[in-house]
């Protein structure tokens, strides 16, 4: 079973495949849906146009004509290689094929060629449900040229679908496999295409390059706040003079605080005077002290719960 991808890893595909895509206005959402299922599918079928010009191709792709509404494939491939994407989901550029054919390219079980249609557009059965379709420029007539990078970009686009979906080269066709009524693509052969996109997917795609592995860094070591300093630097007003504040642990407690949205940042300078008196008591109370036990002075269970919370460690 084959299932249609979205639209995103569709062209993800592609580009993965080294292709150069054009999104021609929201083609993800450009579709024939509503005349029908889409999926499972099964294939890729490769046609030409009998247009002449790039632009003239894929506004003729995207939008169809009078007797076949567009969009008329999933993808047009341009003489420069370049895939301009004009729909996806249900598009009018299979119509009826050979259902004989159908089960050998699902079974990938023929040999050089699909066995010979015998069926037509009318009377065969729906293959715009099971094929994506790509439209290449091209006047058809077996004179104008197919330049190497076309060739290339078909190639690239049928190997990018059969990986997608695990297939191989015999789930490639052209429209002239499919239905005794065409004649596309004319000017190559689909057993050559087969050959390359063959010898593409047997290339096994070479691995993403890892990133670098860094060195495993120590996790940093969390401050250190000693209880019966940091009451000392409490009841001290101001510090002992030439004491660090980072003997008393005062500004990891500040910071803490701040952190709560207790303390304007402007204020953790390290002083545990008025304003930090008053944060603190915050806290203690916003962990359920009251009283005596909420006077802004650091006691043991508030500060491991502070500690736990905000990543430092305490001291006795």
């Amino acid at each position: 079973m084959a299932v249609p991808p979205t639209a995103a890893v569709f062209v993800a595909a592609l580009r993965a495949e080294g292709l150069t895509v054009v999104e021609v206005g929201r083609w993800w959402e450009h579709n024939r849906n509503h005349k029908g299922p889409w999926g499972e599918v099964h294939g890729v079928m490769i046609h030409h146009t009998v247009t002449k010009g790039t632009a003239t191709t894929v506004r003729i792709c995207r939008d169809g004509h009078s007797t076949l509404p567009g969009p008329l494939c999933h993808g047009v491939i341009a003489k420069d290689g370049v895939i301009h994407l004009v729909g996806y989901g249900r598009t009018n550029h299979a119509g009826g094929g050979d259902p004989d054919v159908l089960a050998a390219v699902k079974a990938e079980s023929y040999d050089e060629r699909p066995p010979r249609p015998n069926v037509g557009n009318s009377d065969g059965v729906d293959g715009n449900r099971h094929f994506y379709g790509f439209e290449c420029e091209n006047l058809g007539d077996g004179k104008d040229p197919w330049p190497a990078a076309q060739l290339e970009a078909i190639e690239k686009a049928a190997a990018a679908l059969c990986r997608l979906h695990r297939w191989g080269p015999k789930s490639v066709i052209g429209h002239a496999e499919w239905s005794d009524d065409k004649s596309d693509p004319r000017g190559f052969a689909m057993t050559s295409m087969r050959d390359r996109v063959a010898d593409r997917l047997a290339v096994k795609e070479p691995a993403p390059p890892k990133p670098p592995t860094k060195p495993a860094q120590p996790a940093p070591a969390k401050p250190v706040v000693d209880l019966s300093k940091l009451q000392a630097a409490a009841d001290a007003d101001p510090p002992k003079r030439g004491t660090p504040i980072s003997y008393y642990g005062v500004k990891v407690v500040e910071q803490a605080l701040v952190r709560e949205g207790l303390l304007a940042p402007s204020l953790a300078d390290g002083h545990y005077g008025t304003a930090t008196w008053r944060a603190y008591a915050l806290w203690q109370r916003r962990c359920g002290f009251t009283g005596k036990d909420a006077d802004g002075k650091p006691g043991v269970d508030s500060l491991k719960k502070l500690a736990a919370k905000r990543g430092f460690t305490i001291t006795p």
